[in-house]
């Protein structure tokens, strides 16, 4: 397999329908141990890296609160304790905890989804960065969003957040390169997720109409190009933000 003997782990992949389980799956079945994170549906990654065993490959679940470092910290010396060095690193995790004005916005409500959708991916990067430079290889994939780039009404702290993870990204690419590091954004506009399906219909309605096919992806098209910046074919792409939008961003009417 492509990915044989290679350990990922994928923050907040613990809802039944998301963007982090079909990454795990996916890079599984591509012949990786897997490590997934949850804290509140903690449950939902239990379960998930069940079947991932089932399909004969390695995989924990870490309860971890993503936006503690030392928490972080713990869950990761689990992971390596368990599978191995950390060497591909999809950092997922993410709140869009309020859809608010700014001037309804509150600080805390500000800290919290920047520390988990944000600081998580730094904390992450920074545990498993020694190990990835010692081994001269390491794959980096933050998961980021339209709001990140296009903004949104009461997306103030997610959109900056998100678009955070774009820099993060690029930042981390220049240092790794030497090391035989990648990092690379993925960019999402709406996907068939749990998240999204919580919206109301007719939000979603609306904002389908802007893409170009009138839908949203589904969670296997965003662990699709995971997968590819994650393998050795992409081991000259880094510090790029790969396009998931589906159209969203061209003039569709």
């Amino acid at each position: 397999m492509l990915l044989e003997g290679k350990v990922a782990f994928i923050s907040g992949a613990s809802r039944p329908r998301g963007n982090g389980r079909a990454i795990a799956l996916t890079l599984a079945e591509k012949g990786a141990g897997v490590a997934v994170s949850g804290w509140s549906h903690f449950e939902g990654a239990m379960s998930l890296a069940e079947e991932i065993r089932g399909m004969g490959r390695k995989a924990i679940a870490v309860k971890m609160d993503v936006s503690d470092y030392y928490d972080v910290q713990k869950g990761l010396v689990m992971v390596k304790e368990e599978l191995g060095a950390v060497n591909i690193l999809v950092n997922n995790a993410a709140l869009m905890g309020h859809n608010i004005s700014i001037s309804k916005t509150t600080p805390e409500e500000w800290d919290s989804e920047v520390k988990i959708c944000l600081n998580s991916a730094f904390y992450c990067i920074k545990e498993v960065w020694v190990d990835m430079c010692a081994h001269n290889w390491g794959r980096i994939v933050n998961i980021t969003s339209v709001a990140g780039v296009m903004g949104g009404y009461g997306q103030t702290s997610y959109g900056a957040a998100k678009a955070g993870l774009i820099s993060l990204a690029k930042s981390v690419a220049i240092e790794g390169a030497r090391f035989g590091i990648t990092a690379n954004a993925v960019l999402v506009g709406i996907a068939n997720t749990d998240a999204y399906l919580g919206l109301p219909e007719a939000v979603r309605q609306r904002v389908e109409k802007r893409t170009a096919f009138n839908r949203p992806a589904e969670p296997q098209d965003i662990a699709n190009a995971v997968a590819y910046l994650v393998s050795d074919e992409a081991q000259y792409m880094t510090g790029a933000v790969i396009n998931m939008l589906g159209g969203l961003d061209l003039f569709v009417f």
